[in-house]
């Protein structure tokens, strides 16, 4: 069986560790693969030791200022005839970047459960991903920064963790969450939920009966 629905999200990939230009063209192949159904989901990275690891030690303290500079030069890279960008970290004039996205661009969901992280989102995301739980504080934070930018808040997309009280979904969808993740692997310090087929399966009653919220 084919999928048609089910999108693809990286959880998350750290922007500074990696070249912008290669990284565009990677996500925009599989963009245009899988019919324009990939999530680009970013961080910014914690661990100095994992980027001395790979190479770009030099990376880390500018972490911050790279994957700013990354995202606008991707999105250039995706949107742009002959893209042209300048930048204290990266340049390319007149480039050649094929195939783009399907939709003019990669939805980019900011991953992290800080200010810094949450501005980031509302500055600069298309959605947010504080990881765990819901922490209101952040989420507003975000969407009071996405209107301090001229950005439309309501348009920030929300992604929570799944909560363990079910009855507490129809309320988050109220206060606007998008999306809830249901953790298959233990990652970001949320426990793992669905584990085998039988757990999956045991979901799909679940799933039905809050899918129209």
């Amino acid at each position: 069986m084919i999928t048609s629905t089910i999108n693809f999200a990286t959880g998350i990939l750290i922007v500074p560790q990696h070249s912008p230009v290669v990284c565009a063209k990677q996500i925009a192949t599989l963009d245009h693969m899988s019919g324009g159904r990939v999530l680009l989901g970013i961080g910014v990275g914690w661990m100095r030791e994992e980027f001395e690891a790979i190479g770009v030690g030099d990376h880390f303290d500018d972490r911050g200022r790279r994957t700013d500079e990354y995202v606008a030069a991707m999105r250039e890279l995706w949107s742009a005839d002959r893209p042209t960008f300048g930048g204290e970290f990266v340049n390319f004039d007149a480039a050649y970047c094929r195939p783009q996205p399907v939709n003019g661009s990669v939805p980019i969901i900011v991953g992290g459960d800080s200010k810094v992280a949450a501005r980031r989102a509302g500055r600069l995301g298309d959605g947010y991903f504080p990881a765990r739980g819901a922490p209101w504080d952040l989420i507003d934070l975000a969407r009071q920064t996405a209107v301090e930018h001229g950005r439309d808040p309501d348009a920030l997309e929300i992604t929570v963790s799944v909560p363990a009280d079910l009855d507490e979904i129809p309320e988050l969808a109220r206060r606007g969450v998008s999306r809830i993740a249901v953790p298959v692997s233990p990652m970001a310090g949320l426990q793992t939920v669905i584990a085998t087929p039988d757990d999956a399966s045991s979901w799909a009653e679940t799933i039905q009966r809050y899918a129209g919220l």
